[in-house]
């Protein structure tokens, strides 16, 4: 079985990728949150370049996730990435942001299948590498999911990974994993799953349903359960030493990145790591309201100290 870590904007970027690593130890595969392709003739940008880094990557396999609806600039950006020494580039069809939707990008993308058709046909043809995709089954209604898996069926994609909502879901509601299921059915490629796998339960459920199961993408789950990957393969759950160690070298390799700022993409993360605890809305509470960097660890050595594990951790809106 395949595990991989999914792309998730400004949370599982190349730092937390290297903390998790260390603490955690590394999963199969990890996908770059999205990144721009390069204009025509030049190469990534500083920010791009800072998760496309061989060092920093060094000893993960690692593919980029490209967010665009332009087919030449997709090929330049994936003979750059060729050239950089990268085995595949994935395509992004499924961020359901409202300003990315608006553009045409991402899961706005499968609202114009003829355009969608055409540039799958070019990019499979004329990239260097592989490339797969990454997509919802649809932007309004999961009837839409027919003539968006005809459409795949038509290119020879490196793996399709399917994240079974609708774009106006975002992520609420549950996945219908009946459409994996057809996905499985119809491909002759390799499918992956994507969707609400927090715990140990969600993953049997999944392979029980779907034996033919071989690749499973991680996300939120990974975020409120740093050792899920690991209980999912029948390890043991994080210890609070575990915890506490993997929270303070994420901090210190963000402080080293953002200064001060460091609070607030804590913050971010800590929105998922609640979960970890018995108590999520009482660590909630104890994080919220930090603004420097100060009175933010204050607030942290209290919870690592005072705040009980959860039995079972997993991640809920409701947390």
């Amino acid at each position: 079985m395949i595990l991989s870590l999914a792309p998730m904007e400004g949370l599982t970027g190349h730092t937390f990728r290297a903390v998790h690593t260390e603490c955690f130890g590394a999963l199969d595969r990890y996908y770059t949150p999205f990144l721009a392709p390069p204009h025509l003739g030049s190469g990534f940008g500083k920010r791009a370049m800072a998760e496309l880094d061989p060092v920093d990557n060094r000893g993960l396999d690692v593919v980029p996730q490209l967010l665009t609806n332009d087919a030449e600039r997709f090929i330049w950006g994936a003979k750059v990435l060729a050239g950089m020494g990268f085995s595949e580039v994935n395509l992004n069809l499924g961020c359901p942001s409202g300003t990315v939707v608006a553009k045409g990008r991402g899961s706005g993308f499968l609202r114009n299948l003829e355009e969608l058709d055409a540039f799958l046909e070019r990019v499979c043809t004329e990239s260097p590498i592989p490339v797969s995709v990454k997509t919802r089954i649809g932007v309004v209604a999961d009837e839409e999911y027919e003539q968006i898996l005809a459409v795949y069926l038509r290119h020879p994609l490196a793996e399709l990974i399917v994240h079974p909502r609708v774009q106006r879901d975002r992520y609420k509601g549950v996945p219908r994993q009946g459409a994996y299921g057809e996905t499985l059915r119809r491909a002759t490629f390799p499918v992956a799953y994507n969707g609400d796998i927090f715990d140990c339960g969600d993953m049997d459920a999944l392979i029980t349903t779907y034996p033919q199961t071989r690749h499973v993408m991680l996300g939120r789950g990974i975020l409120a359960n740093p050792a899920l990957a690991r209980t999912l393969r029948g390890g043991a759950p994080a210890t609070r030493e575990e915890l506490e160690r993997f929270h303070d070298k994420l901090f210190e390799a963000y402080f080293a990145e953002m200064g001060g700022n460091v609070v607030f993409r804590m913050k971010e993360w800590w929105s998922y790591a609640r979960c970890s605890f018995a108590d999520p809305r009482a660590v909630h509470r104890r994080v919220r309201k930090t603004r420097k960097v100060g009175e933010y660890q204050e607030a942290v050595h209290g919870i690592f100290r005072e705040e009980e594990l959860a039995s079972a951790p997993r991640f809920s809106w409701l947390c």
